[in-house]
This record gives structure tokens, sequence and C-alpha cells, in this order.
């Protein structure tokens, strides 16, 4: 075959992001065909990926979105090892992509998503993951992926992009989507545990309880009142930590829910989700 030539491994090099030698390598190899090349140097990502699997991809972008009929949203994490890829225009542009691909593909979950079409040529969301393993050098994963489908769904982005949520209402207009701002910025900054003390898990409330007589033993509480005292407790960890309970942020004297039922009659939450990139 005729010899790689220097503009043939630079053109490689334009379209993959790889090192020179790698494109060299993986043209040689391809016997200069560039969909051949482009192939061996996904499958070098896949190695590459296997040898970064115990690394710890802590930084990233958090990313949420909702449809333009305002009646779904996602919420996906991509994540990467270093603040400063997490900062590169370019990872922020793929991982506003795969948040589109999950909201437009209906994808439930991350296997879900990897399985989707990236670029309409053939290339899946999970096949983009490994060649820019490949390209950047470090641990890369959809961390996570939450859906919800409301009458109005709301999305919200934290400044920085560390922290988002999601909040579906069960009515629908303009007010009704800017109180869902609003409590989707609660969410953010509040990060409830549940919306109402009917959903939180058996296992939380029994923690919680525990944490509250063994509080009260050390303040040398009869062992006789430790269970009233720990309900008590309880009651006031439902109030700081369920979203419909808690004091709604722009006016304190208020929970979220008497400020919904003040923008409309029985306007209330359906569902929520957060994510941010510390839990």
């Amino acid at each position: 075959m005729s010899k790689i030539t220097a503009a043939e491994v630079n053109k490689l090099r334009q379209m993959t992001g790889s090192g020179m030698m790698d494109c060299k390598k993986a043209l040689v190899e391809a016997e200069g065909d560039f969909d051949k090349a482009i192939e061996i140097l996904r499958k070098k990502g896949q190695k590459v990926a296997a040898k970064r699997g115990d690394r710890e991809a802590s930084e990233g972008l958090v990313i949420a979105k909702s449809n333009d009929s305002g009646d779904k949203g996602v919420i996906t994490i991509l994540s990467c090892e270093t603040d400063f890829v997490a900062k590169n225009d370019e990872f922020g542009q793929i991982a506003n992509q795969f948040a589109d691909i999950a909201l437009n593909s209906g994808s439930k979950s991350v296997d879900e998503l990897l399985t989707q079409s990236f670029d309409g040529n053939g290339m899946t969301v999970g096949e983009k993951v490994t060649e820019m393993i490949g390209k950047i050098g470090e641990k890369i994963e959809v961390k996570a992926l939450d859906t919800i489908e409301a009458s109005t769904v709301v999305a919200y982005n934290h400044p920085g992009n560390q922290i988002a949520s999601i909040v579906g209402l069960n009515s629908t207009g303009e007010t009704v989507g800017e109180a869902g701002r609003d409590v989707a910025m609660q969410i953010a900054a509040m990060n409830p545990v549940a919306l109402n003390k009917d959903q939180v898990s058996q296992e939380i409330i029994d923690k919680e309880i525990e944490i509250g007589k063994d509080l009260a033993r050390q303040e040398g509480k009869p062992e006789e009142m430790l269970e009233k005292i720990a309900m008590g407790k309880l009651n006031k960890f439902f109030k700081e930590n369920t979203l419909m309970s808690q004091a709604f942020i722009k006016e304190n004297k208020k929970s979220v829910e008497q400020y919904l039922n003040g923008v409309e009659n029985n306007l209330t939450v359906t569902g929520f989700k957060r994510h941010s990139l510390s839990n």
C-alpha cells in the first residue's frame, strides 16, 4: 500500500482528536481506510476505558432539560475526572447532546440511553463515550439519568451545572410554570428527601427515630420518655426535609404546599428529581 502521509495523519487527528502517533498507527493498521482507522481508535478507547475503570470520575456536568411541550423532563450526569475537562466547551456540548437524546428518545435508564444513536451515522451514545475516553484520556461515564412526566415539568440548572432538578406539577399555564421554577430552585437548594412524609422510606424513619432516642438518652432523659421525644424530632425532620412541608425559600413564613395553593387552588407537585456531583 502507499505510504501514510503526514496530511492524512493530521486529518485523522482533526477528525478524532487522538494523538498523532495513535492516528498514524491506526491508519497503517487500516491500510489508509479512514473509517477502519476510526474504528481501531474506538477499540483503543475501550481498552483505555477498561484501564481507567477504577479511577474516580467525580467531576462533570449535571444537565436538566424539559421538552417543548413542557410535559416531560430529564436529568443526566456526564462525569469525568478533572474540572479542566468538565469546563471544556466540547465536553459541555456533548453533555447537552446526551440530555437531548435522552429527552427525545424516551430513554428511562443509563443503559437504555447508551444504546441510542448519537449522530445518525451508526455511532451510539455508548460508543461516543468510548471515543471520548480515547481522545481525552480520562474516565468518562454517563453516571445518572432520571425522567419525569406530568402536566407541567420544569427543569432548573444551577449556575455551573453542579446541581440540577426537575419538578412535575398537576396543572398547566404560565403562572404554574413560574411556580414550578421556584419549586425547582427550592429542590436544588434544600435537597428534600421526599415529596411528603408518606413517601419517606421506612429505613430513613427508623434511622431518625434511633438518632432521636440516642440524643435524648445522652441528654439524660428518662427511658420511658425516649420514644415520645424521638417522635417529636421525627416530625421536625419531616417538616425540614420533605418538599411540601419545607419553608418556602422565597417566603419562609409559608410552606411549599401553602405557596402552591396560593398560586392556584389544589396546585401540587406530582414528583421531582435532583442530582448533584457531590452525591
